[in-house]
C-alpha cells in the first residue's frame, strides 16, 4: 500500500521542479517559480502539480489553494509550443496533454476554493489552468492568449470544454478561433476574472481574499462548491470526452505537422483541414 502524500504542516517547501508552496493559516500558496523559462509547465512541473492535489484532496486543514506565477512577466507559458512539439513524439504529445487533463480535473475537483493570481502573460494550457481554478484576479499588466489554433491545433487541456461555462459559447469559440491576445480589462469584462489589481498590489489583495475566505465555515465554503459543480457537471463529462477523442485525431493529422513548419520557418501556415 502507498505511503500517504502529505505537504508539510507549516511553513514554506520548496520543490526541485520549481514550485513553491507557503501556508499561512488556512491559505495555501502555490507558485509556479520558473522565471528562467517563462514558468512553463514541463511534465515534471504538472506531475509535481498532480501530487500537491493530491495532497490537498483529503487535507481539512487548509481551506484556500492559490496558485500564482513568480515575478511579473508570466503567470506561465503553459506546457507546449511548436518546438517542444517538434521534440516530442505523437504519442508523447497526446499522452502529455491527458496527463495535463488529469491534472487540471484533480484540481477543479479539490474540496477547497482554488483561485488563479494571474501575476502576468498567461498562454496555451497555462490558461487551461488557470480556468479548473473557482476564482480568477489578474494584475493589470496581465494578458491571456490561447494560441493553439494558428498552430493548427486546439487548447486539448479543457479549454474548450471550460470556456464557454465562463464566457459563453460564442465568445469561447472567437477567442479559440482568432487566437488573439486579451488584456485584464476584457479578462474582466468577460468574467474570465473577478477583479484587477495594480500589479504590485495583486499578491497582497489575494491574499486578503482567501483569507476571508478561509475564515468563513468550511462545511459552508466547501459545500457551496459541491452544489455549483454538480449543478454544472451533466454536460461536461461528454465535452471532455469529445475532446479526447478529437484531440487524439489531429495529432496525425497533416495540418499540426503543417503548423510546426510554419512556426520553425517563420512564415505563414498553409492549413488544408486534413
Amino acid at each position: 500500500m502507498n505511503a500517504p502524500v502529505r505537504l508539510a504542516p507549516e511553513g514554506v517547501e520548496r520543490f526541485p521542479e520549481g514550485l513553491v508552496v507557503e501556508r499561512d493559516g488556512g491559505v495555501l500558496t502555490l507558485t509556479i517559480e520558473r522565471e528562467h523559462d517563462m514558468n512553463r509547465l514541463l511534465p515534471e512541473v504538472l506531475a509535481r502539480l498532480g501530487w500537491i492535489a493530491e495532497a490537498l484532496r483529503d487535507d481539512e486543514h487548509t481551506q484556500v489553494l492559490v496558485i500564482t506565477g513568480a515575478g511579473d512577466a508570466f503567470f506561465s507559458m503553459g506546457i507546449m509550443n511548436p518546438t517542444i512539439r517538434a521534440q516530442l513524439s505523437k504519442d508523447e504529445v497526446v499522452r502529455l496533454v491527458m496527463a495535463a487533463n488529469r491534472i487540471f480535473d484533480a484540481i477543479e475537483a479539490l474540496p477547497q476554493i482554488v483561485i488563479a493570481s494571474l501575476n502576468g502573460k498567461v498562454l496555451a494550457g497555462a490558461v487551461e489552468l488557470c480556468l479548473a481554478c473557482d476564482i480568477r484576479y489578474a494584475a493589470e499588466h496581465a494578458t491571456l492568449c490561447m494560441p493553439e489554433a494558428a498552430w493548427g491545433g486546439f487548447p486539448g487541456a479543457g479549454g474548450p470544454v471550460r470556456l464557454p461555462q465562463i464566457v459563453g459559447r460564442a465568445r469561447a469559440l472567437e477567442m479559440i478561433c482568432t487566437t488573439r491576445e486579451i488584456s485584464s480589462a476584457e479578462m474582466s469584462d468577460y468574467g474570465i476574472v473577478q477583479g484587477c489589481y495594480p500589479g504590485p498590489e495583486l499578491r497582497q489583495s489575494v491574499a486578503a481574499i482567501a483569507a476571508r475566505i478561509a475564515a468563513s465555515g468550511p462545511l459552508a465554503t466547501r459545500g457551496a462548491k459541491k452544489i455549483v459543480n454538480a449543478r454544472l457537471a451533466p454536460g461536461f463529462a461528454p465535452a471532455r470526452e469529445l475532446a479526447d477523442t478529437l484531440r487524439r485525431h489531429l495529432e496525425w493529422s497533416s495540418d499540426v505537422a503543417e503548423g510546426i513548419a510554419a512556426h520553425r520557418e517563420n512564415r505563414k501556415p498553409r492549413f488544408t483541414g486534413r
